[in-house]
């Protein structure tokens, strides 16, 4: 299989953006095949629905700016809808965690989470930023609409709060523990 063809699964499958480097250490090849690789990608989606995008050394998969219409009819057709149990799921674990990463969210949840989380961005119910720690990853917050909107001042005024993030946090610090020995060798 190409390069071109395992970056644009990686892409897909992560539904976010990822570093180059990341792709270099990921895919065992060099820079220049990666950038040559993005080179190919981008001209093989050339007249597609999907484009390659790339800024400050990460690229990710977007909608062709042709079909910006379309997807914003259909963004406005999908944001009156009721939010999805998974979704509010994942929403719930972005309130009572007040910052987590898609991996944590994963891990509580049991599966990928990345399209829920970009729904609930573009539905403007939760954010991310680049993490403190690692800057290799993003923290999801809920944002101050959704707070404004549910009534509340902060997080901590959520129903049965401690409780709930005492929860999340054992869960999140069992997923610490697992990558941990992973790294090591030293799997459960």
């Amino acid at each position: 299989m190409d390069l071109e063809s395992k970056i644009e699964a990686i892409l897909f499958w992560k539904g976010e953006p990822v570093s180059v480097n990341w792709l270099v250490n990921t895919l065992k090849v060099s820079k220049d095949e990666i950038a040559s690789a993005i080179v190919n990608l981008t001209e093989k989606l050339s007249g597609r629905g999907i484009v390659l995008l790339a800024r400050e050394g990460e690229i990710t998969l977007g909608t062709n700016p042709e079909f910006s219409s379309l997807i914003e009819s259909m963004q406005k057709e999908e944001l009156n809808k009721d939010l999805s149990k998974s979704s509010l799921e994942t929403l719930s674990i972005v309130l009572y965690k007040n910052g987590v990463s898609r991996a944590e969210i994963d891990y509580i949840r049991g599966v990928n989470s990345s399209f829920i989380l970009r729904a609930l961005s573009v539905r403007g119910l939760v954010e991310k930023t680049i993490d403190s720690k690692d800057s290799r990853r993003y923290i999801y917050k809920p944002t101050f609409e959704l707070l404004s909107y549910m009534g509340i001042k902060s997080t901590e005024e959520l129903p049965d709060f401690n409780e709930v993030n005492s929860s999340i946090e054992s869960a999140a610090e069992n997923l610490e523990e697992e990558l941990k020995n992973e790294a090591n060798g030293t799997a459960v």
